[in-house]
C-alpha cells in the first residue's frame, strides 16, 4: 500500500487565460520505467516525449529516468506517483496488484485471443479501459490516474527446461516461475504444476540451478535475458496472457495543466500506446529466430489443445471473483468487452470478404 497516500502541495501555479498565456507556462514531466533502454517502455516513452514536446510548442518538457534511478520497485514507484515526486510510471498488473488488485484482470488466462482483439478491448476510451480509470482513481482518493494501456513483451506463453508442451498434463510436477502475486499461481497450479514466486533479477540463476524448470514469459524478454544460456529450451505459443502495461500519472499534476496542455498529453499517452503495441510484434521476428538458432523448440498448440488449456484454467476465473477486490466487477467489464471486440471483428472481416 501507499504509506498514508498522501497528497503532496504542487508548486506549479494553475494556468488560465489564453492560449497564448498557457503556452508561456512551462510544465516539466519526470517519467521512470524499471527496465531499459531494449524494452517497449522505452520504445514508448521515445515516442511520448517527442510529441508531447513538440505538440505543445515546448511548454511540456519531458525528463525519462529508465532504470531505478527514481524508485527502485512497483511500491516504490507508485508512492512517487501518489506523492508528486514522480509524474508518469509504468507497471505490469503484478506490479500495482498490492494497491489496485482489480487490474489483475488482466492477467486472467486465454480471455483475449488476438493482438486485434486486445488492442479494440484496450482501446482508449473503451468501457473497459474507462471502468478500469474510474476504478484506479476511486481507489487511491483521487490521487492516481490511469492514463493508458499499452503492452510490454507481447504475449506470455509457457516456457521450460524440461519437455515440450502440448496440453496441460505435460506441465505436470514442473516446478514453474512466477511472479510475487497470487493470480499467476493460481495458474500454475490450476495447470497441475508447482508454482515458486521468484523475484525477475534471480530467474537467470533459478532456471540454471533447477530451483525453478519453467516460466512464463514473453519471447523477447526470454532472448533479452538470455535464458536459453541457462537452459530454456521448449517453448509453447499458449498466449494466455496480454502483457498489459499500465501507464500511470500524478492526479494532481494533470489536473493542474490548462486544457489545451491536457488535451497534448492525453493524445500523447495515444501515441506511447501504439508504439508499444507495435514494438514487440517487431521485436519478437529475431527473438524467435535467435530462439530458434541457440536449439530452442517452438510449439504451437491446436485450437483443440488451446480450449483444453482454457478448460484447466477455469478454476482461476473461479478464484478470481471470489477474492480480488473488485474483481466480480473488472472480469464483468473484461469479458463484455471481448465479446463485443469479437463481434466487431468478426463483422469487419465478413464485410471485406463479401
Amino acid at each position: 500500500m501507499l504509506k498514508s497516500l498522501t497528497k503532496s502541495l504542487l508548486v506549479a501555479a494553475m494556468v488560465t487565460g489564453t492560449a497564448g498565456a498557457a503556452l508561456a507556462q512551462e510544465f516539466t514531466l519526470r517519467a521512470t520505467a524499471n527496465s531499459n533502454e531494449n524494452d517497449e517502455d522505452y520504445d514508448g516513452l521515445v515516442v511520448f516525449k517527442n510529441y508531447v514536446e513538440q505538440a505543445s510548442n515546448g511548454a511540456i518538457a519531458v525528463e525519462l529516468f529508465i532504470g531505478t534511478q527514481l524508485c527502485a520497485n512497483g511500491t516504490e514507484c507508485m508512492q512517487g506517483i501518489a506523492d508528486g515526486t514522480i509524474d508518469i510510471y509504468i507497471s505490469t498488473s503484478g506490479g500495482t496488484a498490492g494497491l489496485f488488485p482489480f487490474v489483475q484482470v488482466l492477467d486472467l488466462p486465454y480471455l483475449m485471443s488476438s493482438d486485434r482483439v486486445a488492442e479494440a478491448v484496450l482501446a482508449n476510451g473503451s468501457p473497459f479501459v474507462t471502468k478500469l480509470q474510474d476504478m484506479v482513481e476511486e481507489t487511491s482518493g483521487g490521487m492516481i490516474k490511469l492514463m493508458t494501456i499499452g503492452n510490454t513483451g507481447g504475449w506470455r506463453n509457457f516456457a521450460n527446461t524440461q519437455r515440450r508442451i502440448t496440453s496441460p498434463a505435460d506441465m505436470a510436477g514442473l516446478k514453474m516461475r512466477t511472479v510475487v502475486a497470487d493470480l499467476p499461481v493460481e495458474l500454475v497450479k490450476a495447470m497441475g504444476a508447482s508454482a515458486t514466486p521468484i523475484p525477475w533479477p534471480e530467474l537467470f540463476s533459478a532456471l540454471q540451478t533447477g530451483v525453478v524448470e519453467g516460466t512464463a514469459n514473453g519471447i523477447t524478454d526470454i532472448m533479452g535475458m538470455k535464458f536459453p544460456d541457462a537452459g530454456l529450451k521448449y517453448l509453447t505459443l499458449d498466449g494466455h496472457s496480454y502483457m498489459g502495461a499500465l501507464w500511470f500519472m500524478n492526479a494532481d499534476r494533470f489536473n493542474g495543466m490548462p486544457d489545451g496542455l491536457k488535451t497534448v498529453v492525453l493524445d500523447g499517452f495515444y501515441q506511447l500506446q501504439q508504439a508499444t503495441f507495435a514494438s514487440p510484434k517487431r521485436k519478437s521476428i529475431q527473438a524467435y529466430e535467435e530462439f530458434a538458432a541457440a536449439g530452442g523448440d517452438v510449439y504451437v498448440p491446436t485450437p483443440e489443445e488451446k480450449e483444453a488449456f482454457k478448460t484447466a484454467a477455469a478454476p482461476v476465473y473461479d478464484w478470481f471473483n471470489a477474492n480480488v477486490d473488485g474483481g466480480t466487477e473488472a472480469f464483468e467489464a473484461l469479458t463484455a468487452a471481448v465479446a463485443e471486440a469479437e463481434a466487431a471483428i468478426a463483422a469487419a472481416r465478413a464485410a471485406t470478404t463479401d
